[in-house]
């Protein structure tokens, strides 16, 4: 009841965050999002607890065969306060993500 997602950036790392998002795959997007929604939640992981990103997927590109990433400037200050960005070529970090009610979706970081 879960599936895969990694980091993503647009190729301009910057230190605000904006530019960073995480990239779904296709067949967790296809089975545990549906059209008809404007938008989700994500919970991060930070210390004590998690933070709650609202995400927009009501875009083309959200439902589109090449992007499936949910893009956002939470992301990636979660990210750089993580120390999970930037990252190496090539070697976005990897996580799980977990449903956690309607349209409510928990992210947890994969140890490699």
């Amino acid at each position: 009841m879960a599936f895969k997602c990694s980091a993503w950036n647009n190729g301009k790392h910057h230190k605000t965050g904006a530019g960073y998002g995480l990239k779904l795959s296709i067949e967790g997007r296809d089975k545990y999002f549906k059209t008809d929604w404007k938008s989700v939640q994500f919970m991060l992981p930070v210390e004590g607890g998690f933070k709650i990103v609202a995400l927009n997927i009501e875009k083309p590109s959200f439902w589109n065969k090449t992007c499936h990433e949910v893009i956002n400037k939470e992301i990636g200050e979660w990210l750089l306060a993580s120390s999970l960005a930037p990252w190496p070529r090539g070697v976005p970090p990897k996580f799980t993500v977990i449903p956690a009610g309607e349209r409510m979706f928990m992210v947890s970081k994969i140890n490699t």
